[in-house]
């Protein structure tokens, strides 16, 4: 198994950052066996696009609530990298804190 679960939809609740913001959080690594979709499907042709992350992030965006880790933005990267025999990414982690 890749990943720990697939959901559609964001189980936590709205935090409003920007990508400035998500950009000053430092990345760190991320099992993929932890982490939880908030997508259910991806587009092939971004899977295998050479260029995915030029107007975007380089690293994942993960939140961390309630002792989950839910994969927010990044799905086709972290399945490239499970194509590539890989376990773990470098994702930027946001905690939020406990309803």
């Amino acid at each position: 198994m890749i990943f720990k679960a697939v959901r559609d939809g964001r189980p936590y609740p709205e935090h409003e950052l920007t990508m400035k913001e998500w950009a000053e959080i430092p990345p760190r690594p991320v099992r993929l066996d932890q982490l939880v979709t908030t997508k259910r499907e991806l587009a092939l042709d971004r899977l295998l696009a050479e260029d995915s992350t030029f107007y975007g992030d380089l690293f994942p965006h993960v939140v961390q609530w309630e002792g989950g880790l839910y994969l927010e933005d990044g799905l086709h990267r972290a399945l490239r990298a499970a194509l590539q025999q890989r376990t773990t990414i470098h994702a930027r982690v946001l905690t939020l804190p406990r309803g």
